[in-house]
């Protein structure tokens, strides 16, 4: 088995600034690390649980595959926040069958970021007997 002691996603971003811009100032990510100079350089940013680093540069978009899930406390303050800082919404938050509160939101290269607010009495929670 292999023992893993730390993870990351890595994005490589047809635009490295502009990506540092939205995830650093307009989703308001703190970072974990910095490396490297210039434009080049890479950026850390703590994602709750994980990381995410920022680096390199990509000339092809990224797959609709990849998806980033963040939990937020409130989503309907997070999508008032992302909305007045001019973050594409690509839906507003709804209440899913699942019971989860999901908005949609894309970063500058079109990655779709699903940001998740899990209610007080949702399982995730809370399990009885547990």
């Amino acid at each position: 088995m292999v023992h893993v002691l730390s993870s990351r996603t890595l994005l490589q971003p047809s635009d490295p600034e502009r990506s540092r811009t939205f995830y650093g100032e307009q989703l308001g990510l703190a970072v974990y690390r910095e490396f490297g100079t210039g434009p080049q350089r890479g950026t850390v940013y703590f994602l709750g649980g994980g990381f995410l680093e920022v680096s390199g540069r990509s000339q092809t978009p990224p797959s609709p595959a990849v998806r980033l899930w963040l939990q937020v406390e409130d989503a309907a303050a997070a999508h008032e926040e992302l909305r007045a800082k001019g973050v594409e919404i690509v839906r507003p938050p709804v209440t899913e069958p699942w019971g989860l509160i999901e908005m949609w939101i894309a970063d500058p290269d079109g990655t779709r970021i699903v940001l998740v607010e899990v209610p007080a009495d949702h399982p995730i929670r809370y399990r009885p007997g547990i």
